[in-house]
């Protein structure tokens, strides 16, 4: 199949020239199928395809050209799920800019208002922003869609994940009726197509074919271990590695906080980036991460949505995501604009079979890692001291070191002075005790225990199985005990809610205890008769 040009899709000399300025030599697949469509057709336009694979540029090229700047109204709205994707959107479309090109103004949550309101004031030809801060400006009469031509939904399905749905109608429910709305979108959920069913009209819908085969830029792997043992497992990928650019997903913002100073305390340059952070801050930290100040970004997944770095050649799921959006989201940061990128997943041995569905619906190969062991890892360090010491002594001045040099080796024999400067400034980098032992955690289906032998456990359970919502253990099998639940009988007291199982397996049943009287005998479990009062030797009437 011959490969098209971008001067082959319709874009005017003037852009297609900014865009080679940019480094870009030919369109990409998502871009080859949009951009006809939005430069000479009319309908709406669906576009699927993965995170990297060019959707802002599909569409922000045929809007510089299709666009009257010298009109001062606002003529085209993009939505986007947050402020960094908001800030990255505009900044793409404001890269493509030639003169007399259409104005672009990005308002989000955390920006300074009155400079919002300020910019909106002047007209701008196009708006990104996030749909809660487009919405209050929309209330406020700051932004006005009456002269809207385009309407863009930009990581659509992100959008609706973050429970942006009210927002995104009501905001289009105000827009004029022959305005194109262009939704793109990496994965096409029930909730997306109700989008499409309720406010789109007559579309076009093109897909990336990479959607149906996964991008082949990105390698996937998965390493089997225990909870415990996770911290060091990743530090040993990391040490492995010859270069290590990378963001790191956390479920929590806690745990983001903790893998970062965790990896900051061994001297590696990382930071944490969360929703609790401002967003000044935020925005100081992406910048350190994009100029490679820090080489590593621990991130949970709202935070990082619109880092979009071409460079970043690995992604790590600390944890499994918890569906296959969140797994395609992730993934989409590496291997982009033709880079390799490698995706790393950790997960325990019940976790293995969420993985091999991932592995089914995105049709790739999710390959299983092995650790490499401290011997492997010394020995790599070893070659790269001695390659470090070779470039210094052929390429650098050390004539000045020379003296001191001379002064050490006076102070034992060679050997010695050179293992005591390496004790120095290695400590114990170089000693296989040092390093944790990671013991082989087995690998599941994810389907749970399937014993066959009688097992017996307190409160009489004779399992022959898993029970659905035992927790989950590392190559044993989990049976559920009867499991109490203290709640309130009608008339007050607590009671104890015990859960019955059976020889067959848990059913389901419960039966309601009063809380026993006493602690130290002969009390009882009925429930205090109305009229009484309880005493620690009985009862007496009030």
């Amino acid at each position: 199949m011959t490969k098209k040009t971008f001067a082959e899709l319709g874009l005017s000399p003037t852009i297609v020239a900014a865009i080679e300025k940019k480094g870009f030599k030919e369109p990409s697949p998502i871009q080859v199928g949009v951009i006809p469509l939005l430069l000479q057709g009319d309908k709406d336009i669906i576009g699927q395809a993965q995170t990297g694979t060019g959707k802002t540029a599909a569409f922000a090229l045929p809007l510089l050209e299709r666009l009257d700047a010298s009109k001062k109204q606002i003529q085209a709205v993009v939505l986007v799920p947050t402020r960094e994707l908001a800030v990255q959107v505009a900044k793409e479309i404001q890269s493509f800019a030639v003169p007399k090109s259409p104005t672009v103004t990005v308002v989000y949550g955390g920006n300074q208002m009155w400079g919002e309101v300020k910019a909106l004031k002047n007209n701008p030809t196009i708006v990104v922003g996030t749909p809660g801060r487009m919405q209050h400006h929309i209330r406020n009469k700051n932004l006005r869609l009456e002269h809207i031509r385009y309407f863009v939904l930009d990581e659509a399905d992100e959008m609706l994940n973050f429970g942006f749905r009210e927002e995104i109608e009501e905001i289009l429910k105000q827009t004029p009726p022959e305005r194109r709305v262009l939704l793109f979108s990496a994965t096409m959920p029930v909730s997306i197509m109700n989008i499409v069913k309720n406010y789109m009209g007559n579309h076009d819908t093109i897909k990336d074919a990479a959607k149906e085969t996964g991008n082949t830029d990105i390698t996937h792997k998965y390493y089997c271990v225990r909870p415990d043992n996770k911290f060091e497992a990743l530090c040993r990928i990391m040490e492995s590695e010859e270069s290590f650019y990378a963001i790191i997903f956390c479920r929590t913002k806690i745990e983001t906080d903790l893998v970062a100073s965790q990896l900051a305390s061994k001297n590696l340059r990382a930071e944490a980036i969360h929703g609790d952070i401002d967003q000044s801050q935020r925005e100081k930290i992406l910048a350190r991460f994009r100029q490679r100040k820090t080489n590593i970004l621990v991130a949970t997944d709202v935070a990082a949505r619109g880092i979009d770095i071409n460079e970043l050649n690995f992604v790590v799921n600390y944890n499994i995501p918890i569906g296959l959006n969140d797994y395609t989201h992730r993934i989409g940061r590496t291997g982009r604009a033709g880079n390799k990128g490698t995706a790393i997943t950790l997960v325990s041995n019940r976790e293995a079979g969420k993985l091999r569905s991932f592995e089914r619906n995105l049709k790739v190969k999710i390959e299983q890692g092995v650790l490499p062991t401290p011997k492997d890892l010394i020995a790599k360090k070893q070659r790269q001291l001695i390659q470090r010491l070779e470039h210094i002594m052929n390429n650098e001045n050390i004539e000045h070191l020379l003296p001191i040099a001379e002064l050490l080796l006076e102070e034992g024999k060679p050997a010695e002075v050179v293992a005591t400067l390496l004790q120095d400034f290695y400590k114990n980098d170089f000693d296989a005790k040092n390093y944790r032992v990671i013991p082989d955690a087995p690998v599941g289906t994810g389907g749970g225990y399937a014993g066959g032998s009688s097992i017996r456990r307190s409160g009489g359970y004779k399992g022959r199985g898993p029970v659905r919502g035992a927790s989950p253990s590392f190559g044993k099998p989990s049976f559920a005990k009867p499991s109490s639940v203290r709640k309130r009988a009608s008339n007050g007291r607590p009671r104890t809610e015990f859960k019955k199982a059976s020889a067959t397996g848990y059913k389901g049943k419960t039966f309601a205890k009063a809380k026993p009287d006493f602690k130290d005998g002969g009390g009882s479990f009925g429930k205090a008769k109305p009229g009484f009062k309880k005493k620690r030797s009985g009862f007496k009437k009030g």
